[in-house]
């Protein structure tokens, strides 16, 4: 096992998901939101399609059990790995070629689409889980609450680039990088701050469950599973050190509606599939037990040894 990782070892499939989502087109179609488009909220008229092994498709698909769309909104699942160029899935490349003008770029997940019109509506995440919270979130809880909504943006771009990018970061540059310890300190610092919010509240914002704990847990899984195997021991150890954190990313995952979506032989595979960079101590600190972290009678998939 290394222990550190070099310059040039960051993760090929994280890589390529970051390019793929910055070339792919703008599909950014809203639903109910602008009526010229023809994009109301009709139950059935809608679906998604979604890979179990990507991070942001989890998130939608806790959301849509959240809500219990259930056959409201069905779900396609995809392959755990993709099987298209620049981490497509050839099953979604008619529904892009339908969609776009001789569309030539990669055919990624999450994607939500228009059964009448056979087009896909959107492949912008955030925007996925705001129109299913707002235009068919009738049974389930408030997770975008209206005084409430700049601090969940706020928190999601905590999310993104304080704990996900700091950590792709730090694990791309190796410990013996002089930028190390600086992405490192972003990361533990953001960690850090999140657990004094749950000081005296059992979510992000108060005693109600939003949106902002959906992508906080979705992150923190993927630093476990994920980012932790290009960092080096001691700072999976700190990482870990924040136990009133992790004791809330077990406690959700207890939830049906989180614990019934996370497969973390799917995330495994997926991530050794594309993943080029080399291990690092850190590998071997597994954070959470997430297998025993979750609703009796509910079965998590355990990753599979790689």
């Amino acid at each position: 096992m290394t222990s550190t990782s070099t310059s040039t070892s960051t993760s090929a499939a994280t890589a390529a998901e970051t390019s793929a989502t910055a070339t792919a087109p703008a599909f950014r179609g809203r639903i109910g939101s602008d009526m010229r488009s023809g994009h109301y909220p009709v139950p059935h008229r809608y679906r998604l399609y979604l890979s179990p092994s990507c991070p942001h498709c989890l998130g939608i698909a806790i959301t849509h059990s959240l809500l219990d769309l259930g056959d409201t909104l069905p779900v396609t699942p995809l392959p755990t790995v993709p099987d298209a160029p620049e981490c497509g899935y050839a099953a979604l490349r008619p529904l892009y070629e339908a969609s776009a003008h001789q569309y030539r770029g990669p055919a990624t997940a999450p994607v939500l689409s228009d059964d009448w019109t056979g087009r896909i509506v959107s492949t912008h995440a955030p925007d996925i889980l705001r129109d299913l919270a707002e235009r068919f979130g009738t049974r389930g809880p408030a997770l975008y609450l209206d005084h409430a909504r700049d601090a969940i943006d706020a928190l999601a771009r905590n999310c993104e680039q304080d704990l996900n990018q700091a950590a792709q970061h730090a694990g791309g540059l190796g410990s013996d990088h002089p930028g190390y310890e600086t992405a490192l300190g972003t990361l533990l610092g953001t960690l850090a701050s999140l657990e004094r919010r749950l000081t005296d509240r059992p979510y992000l914002l108060g005693d109600e469950l939003t949106a902002a704990d959906v992508q906080l847990w979705v992150t923190l899984v993927q630093l476990d599973t994920v980012h932790r195997w290009h960092l080096d021991a001691a700072a999976v150890q700190r990482i870990a050190g924040h136990r009133r954190l992790w004791s809330y990313a077990r406690r959700l995952a207890a939830l049906p509606a989180f614990g019934r979506h996370l497969d973390l032989d799917a995330i495994a595979r997926r991530h050794h599939a594309g993943c080029r960079g080399q291990e690092a101590a850190g590998a071997a600190v597994q954070i959470v037990d997430w297998t025993t972290a979750h609703t009796p009678g509910r079965h998590v998939t355990s990753a599979a040894p790689h």
